[in-house]
């Protein structure tokens, strides 16, 4: 699960003077090396791209595979058999027990066996020919999310058009920290809310204006990872809004935003993600015309 922080930006020419120098084509370049990663994670053998299921679990048995009969229905098109075998939920644990095709984990035959789910850090990750699926927990939700490295969404993969990189968009923020650390409420795509703690704010301005976005931290790294609207959402890019990481901020409280790194959430690729909506204070009154724009809708 996310953990949240807050965010204040300010673009000003002053911090736009702070910045380090740097050679508009290293810069440009440096920013296509970063859409280069971006595209390789995108369309990994397990990227987003990959999401083609996404199934709530009821208390009890839930039976799987690709017979109409099941509880979970798995897409025709995964070659998964038609009663695969069932989920128990029971207290909070899912347990699995396999009837039919060879599912594995870790290169190991899985017959009975308690799953562990995305909230420990590390799901229990079963694997039936091509498909790739495991236990997922947002709120007091448990589900199975299912990925197929023969989507028809990787397999057919458009690209991602992008504004033209403009080093405007790479602007200084100032860390102004929470003391105690700030609790906001962050809403899913799944219907769920969660209230995560913030340990502070990065401040910036536009045109003469003071803006404020509250960020979110991710286990593993230091970064702030923020989720934001403006007035290109809906519009020129992804109206669930985008994402952008920042670095922790330096000594002297200050890090660096670029906008030209602003990518789609996952919701903009598979209606089967779970993805974080931008709380009220991360939209933006005007256009960041920087980073990613829509993708066909899926």
């Amino acid at each position: 699960m996310l953990k949240v922080a807050t965010v204040v930006l300010t673009i000003l020419p002053l911090f736009a003077a702070s910045l380090p120098a740097q050679a508009p084509k290293d810069y440009r370049q440096s920013i296509e090396t970063w859409r280069e990663g971006r595209i390789a994670r995108l369309t990994a053998p397990d990227g987003w791209l990959t999401l083609v299921g996404l199934y709530w679990l009821s208390p009890g048995t839930n039976r799987f595979g690709t017979a109409s009969d099941n509880d979970i229905v798995f897409p025709a098109s995964s070659g998964a058999p038609a009663h695969v075998g069932r989920f128990d939920l029971s207290a909070g644990q899912v347990t699995v027990t396999v009837t039919q095709g060879d599912v594995r984990i870790e290169g190991k035959p899985v017959h009975h066996l308690e799953l562990a789910s995305d909230a420990s850090g590390n799901p229990s990750e079963l694997r039936l020919g091509h498909l790739l699926f495991y236990v997922i927990k947002r709120g007091d939700r448990l589900g199975i999310r299912l990925k197929d490295s023969q989507a028809a969404a990787r397999i057919h993969f458009k690209g991602i058009e992008h504004y033209p990189v403009d080093p405007k968009w790479r602007v200084v923020a100032r860390f102004e920290p929470y003391r105690p650390p700030k609790i906001i409420p962050i809403a899913t795509e799944a219907g769920t809310v969660a209230r995560e703690p913030s340990p502070g704010a990065l401040v910036f301005e536009h045109r003469g204006k003071t803006y404020r976005l509250d960020s979110l931290t991710e286990e593993g790294t230091k970064d702030f990872f923020i989720i934001f609207r403006d007035g290109t959402s809906g519009r020129t890019t992804y109206g669930g809004g985008r994402s952008l990481y920042a670095p922790p901020p330096s000594p002297d409280g200050t890090t660096v935003l670029d906008f030209n790194k602003a990518y789609n959430q996952p919701c903009a690729f598979t209606p089967f993600a779970t993805c974080s909506i931008p709380p009220p204070q991360n939209v933006l009154p005007f256009a960041v015309t920087a980073g990613e724009k829509t993708y066909p809708a899926p």
